[in-house]
């Protein structure tokens, strides 16, 4: 089979990260070729470059044996290249006739109409797809919207067709029918590409995987039929970094437990299910997981803005039937959040209001008829000072700290008095190193004072550096736990063997 793109030497960084150094890929016209990974470890960025979002620093792109620049959506639909993201890029609040509207709408309206009409069933037929062209895209179901993305792709004459994690948010029976069908296009001299880290997609749908880590390809082109789940799930993982960690301590009392948890996502799949965690005071526990298996809604449950469907949440020894933020907080359960923007800080109010924006409730500060600003002033400065927040001043809005300052602000912020519980979700998500070995000092030095931390991270480098316990998260339950020092391939085979 004759190449459908190319990918050969390429290199893409944002600032100072390295997303892609010398990746290369090769997908055959009447293919389905997996594209397996680790989250972080380039999949998507260098299908994004396919897709005309991000152009290359370095190396060539062919299409049909071609070298190409694309540089922008609109090249890639015209060189026959079409997307579909993990999150759909759809009008809510109109029809999918109005949605395929927008991009494909030629000539009057009323023609245009009957036109896409005529296109739309046309192409559902092909593919096997069944979709009302009048339900408006906020009553579908995410399975229905996917179609919805699909369609509007194929009638821009896409015939590469790319899938970030398709089935991240399906069913396990939409995943099977979905992956059939592109089984179906492929099969008609078409070419699929697969971004995804499920391994069981992998051996029962793709004719070659090309497997990615660190933002470089380390096997290409493989039959999955000539490896095995742990040959493959190795190849994501890698060998393990050489960590100094020494200072494995005795953990004491329970001080979390979550007992036969059930959560469902906004879209009613199942997220968590029997999902048991026990955390014990003056230890880390990593939680180990590739993105989208229920981490998100765990750390909600945390958080309090996500009510639990069934099971039990123990904190400091009380069951807890409706957890609040502010009876988390109470009891001494705090948390630095993946989204640190959204969820962490109030961005255009200032470091000093952002120190103790969660303290009020003691009085420390004053109360709302009267609000102490000396006392936030030098708990401000003594913040800046002791976790080394560059570029911040008591005064300076929040949002124009850099993402490693904000980090430590919030860090610095959740960790004032005697944290019981701290959850720390992707910590050190986008940050230098410097930063990250800030934050894991900072996590260490919480659970030698006593705290129990859980570390909810898809990157098993820092999983592995500052965890005392080790659990691994499959489609929403705990599969496996370990005592550090553990074993990672072990550990890497249980993340995504299952999946």
């Amino acid at each position: 089979m004759s190449a459908a793109l190319e990918f050969e030497g390429i290199h893409k960084s944002f600032g100072e990260n390295q997303a892609l150094a010398d990746a290369s890929f090769t997908a055959a016209w009447g293919e389905v070729h997996a594209l397996l990974g680790e989250n972080g470890a380039g999949k998507s960025t260098l299908m994004n470059i396919a897709s005309g979002l991000y152009t290359p620093d370095n190396g060539v792109v062919k299409v049909a044996g071609k070298a190409v620049v694309i540089d922008g959506p609109q090249a890639a639909s015209a060189l026959g290249i079409g997307m579909i993201h993990q999150h759909f890029k759809l009008v809510e609040n109109m029809t999918v006739l109005e949605n395929l509207m927008l991009g494909h709408g030629k000539g009057g309206w009323r023609r245009s109409l009957q036109t896409l009409r005529q296109d739309i069933s046309k192409i559902s037929e092909q593919i096997g797809f069944e979709i009302d062209p009048d339900a408006r895209v906020d009553t579908l179901s995410v399975s229905e919207q996917q179609r919805t993305e699909i369609i509007k792709v194929l009638m821009g004459g896409a015939e590469i067709l790319i899938l970030d994690e398709p089935t991240a948010v399906l069913t396990d029976e939409e995943s099977i029918r979905l992956l059939t069908q592109l089984r179906l296009f492929a099969e008609r001299g078409k070419c699929v590409v697969l971004i995804t880290h499920k391994l069981r997609e992998v051996f029962s749908h793709a004719d070659a995987v090309t497997v990615m880590r660190g933002g470089k390809t380390v096997d290409a082109g493989r039959s999955p039929d000539s490896m095995t789940p742990e040959q493959l799930s190795h190849l994501m993982v890698g060998e393990a970094k050489e960590f100094k960690r020494t200072d494995y301590a005795p953990p004491g009392e329970t001080a979390l437990e979550l007992v036969n948890v059930q959560a469902e996502r906004d879209n009613g799949v199942v997220a968590l299910e029997n999902f048991n965690l026990q955390l014990r005071a003056g230890q880390v526990y990593g939680l180990a997981g590739v993105g989208g298996n229920g981490q998100t809604e765990l750390a909600e449950i945390l958080m309090g803005i996500r009510a639990m469907d069934e099971g039990k949440f123990i904190l400091a020894g009380q069951n807890l039937n409706k957890p609040s933020p502010r009876s988390l907080r109470q009891r001494g359960l705090t948390c630095v959040p993946a989204e640190r923007y959204l969820y962490g800080l109030a961005g255009d109010l200032s470091v000093m209001d952002n120190c103790v924006i969660t303290h009020f409730s003691g009085g420390r500060f004053g109360s709302a008829a009267w609000v102490n600003r000396r006392a936030i002033l030098r708990e401000a400065a003594q913040a800046i000072e002791e976790h080394n927040i560059q570029g911040a001043a008591p005064g300076t809005r929040a949002r124009l700290l850099s993402g490693g300052n904000a980090q430590k602000l919030v860090l610095s912020r959740e960790l004032a008095g005697q944290a019981n519980v701290l959850l720390a979700h992707s910590p050190t998500r986008g940050l230098d190193v410097r930063a990250c070995a800030a934050m894991h000092t900072a996590i260490r030095d919480a659970s030698r004072r006593g705290t129990a931390v859980l570390l909810l991270s898809e990157d098993l480098d820092e999983i592995f550096a500052v965890s005392d316990r080790i659990g691994v998260i499959n489609r929403g339950r705990v599969v496996g736990e370990f005592d550090a020092p553990a074993n990672r391939r072990e550990i890497g085979h249980l993340m995504v063997a299952h999946a």
